[in-house]
């Protein structure tokens, strides 16, 4: 089994049973539910943008611990501090260390910038919580859905006003996409291994149409490649351990923004 395999059978009993004890009803009651998404679309395209996607994350399957002695609020603020594009906020918490009150607490603080829910969505109820706790883009793995999931949930999200991030790692996860006018991230991670390669971005980046906006996942550690991912046309780079393996990320993205040329 892999690390994959075995996150999304453990995702799918934990949302059987949130399911179970949590109406519908409920989440749409939430007064998140009414706020307005903020575009990731809007803000990686905008004139100016920094395109950085920039994560709070405590820990991954790989890595273990990557940092547990900040918290989120300080880190917001230091994102917000280096003008990221957007943030993306880890609402996983058996494998990465993260909680939906991450998110939550980062909404208070942050109004200006989209916020992603990145988690493992196996379900449509998790979408519809996505909307509850405050995010404005959800994340749709293509490894870990079918075509016909991946459709449906994505035209749930867009129905509650919310964009996707649709997450591939190679031609087979491509080809399960309708590709217009989506945004796709290209995940530099395989996460059958957790192996990076960034050429995996370079080489992804020629199948996807023009009328998509391209983002770079995972890997990206120097200002330099941002420069080279651009010329390939992406237009949004996520990064979260870079920053987040440091004292001080909120420092460590403003100093690694203001070394983009």
């Amino acid at each position: 089994m892999t690390i994959l395999e075995k996150i999304i059978a453990f995702k799918k009993k934990e949302v059987a049973k949130i399911k179970a004890e949590v109406p519908v009803k409920k989440l749409v009651e939430s007064p998140n539910f009414k706020r307005p998404a903020i575009s990731l679309k809007k803000s990686l395209l905008e004139v100016g943008s920094t395109g950085i996607i920039a994560e709070f994350k405590r820990q991954s399957p790989s890595k273990g611990i990557i940092n547990d002695k900040v918290n989120v609020t300080d880190v917001t603020n230091g994102y917000l501090d280096a003008n990221v594009a957007a943030q993306s906020i880890l609402t996983d918490t058996s494998f990465f260390g993260g909680t939906m009150a991450d998110l939550m607490e980062a909404r208070v603080v942050n109004n200006i910038k989209p916020i992603l829910r990145k988690d493992f969505i196996v379900d449509g109820f998790q979408i519809v919580e996505a909307k509850a706790i405050g995010a404005d883009v959800i994340l749709l793995i293509a490894a870990c859905l079918t075509k016909e999931q991946l459709k449906n949930y994505g035209q749930l999200a867009n129905d509650l006003g919310l964009e996707v991030l649709y997450e591939v790692h190679n031609q087979e996860d491509l080809d399960k996409i309708e590709l217009d006018n989506k945004i796709i991230g290209i995940n530099n991670r395989n996460l059958k291994t957790f192996k990076v390669d960034l050429e995996n971005s370079i080489q992804l980046a020629g199948q996807i149409p023009d009328t998509c906006v391209k983002v770079s996942e995972s890997g990206i550690s120097d200002p330099k490649i941002i420069t080279g991912l651009k010329e390939y046309g992406f237009h949004g780079f996520l990064i979260g351990e870079n920053f987040m393996k440091t004292e001080n990320p909120g420092e460590s993205c403003q100093d690694f923004i203001s070394q983009i040329r």
